[in-house]
């Protein structure tokens, strides 16, 4: 049994409590309305966020443009297409893998967008097996100088 300075194997369970209240409360103005699947799927991101858009970065090396696919619905931005076996082989020739390290096949990456998101200015590109994706915010939920009126 553990026990704690209390004295009583449960009171670690009010430790434990204490510390997730304290994490909480100092990452409390750190979330975000962002999210995206678990790491370690397929393709890998990099999503960040300016005053004006949220740009997100998808690594996808060895996937030909036209096999990949941007769909964007109800804040859903998804990224599907599939990249082909790195290992082609002759018609009716025999194939031994030893080692697959990368990954083939169908895929498909979901990540959620804000709502102030402006669905009408969402725009992609690929380049060098990178696709980017600019989402940019509506007008209404941009930051902006408010002129105060003389009287």
């Amino acid at each position: 049994m553990f026990h704690t300075s209390a004295g009583s194997p449960y009171a670690l369970f009010g430790d434990l409590d204490r510390l997730h209240r304290s994490l909480s409360q100092a990452l409390a103005g750190r979330g975000s309305d962002i999210r995206s699947g678990a790491q370690g799927t397929f393709p890998s991101v990099n999503i960040g966020r300016t005053a004006s858009a949220v740009e997100i970065y998808a690594f996808l090396p060895g996937v030909a443009p036209e096999k990949v696919e941007v769909n964007l619905d109800r804040g859903l931005l998804s990224i599907s297409g599939e990249r082909d076996t790195s290992l082609p082989a002759a018609e009716g020739e025999k194939r031994t893998t030893h080692a697959q390290e990368r990954t083939s096949g169908k895929f498909r990456r979901t990540i959620s967008l804000p709502d102030n998101i402006d669905p009408a200015r969402v725009s992609a590109r690929y380049q060098h097996g990178v696709l980017q994706i600019s989402a940019l915010l509506r007008e209404s939920a941009q930051p902006r100088r408010i002129d105060i009126q003389g009287a």
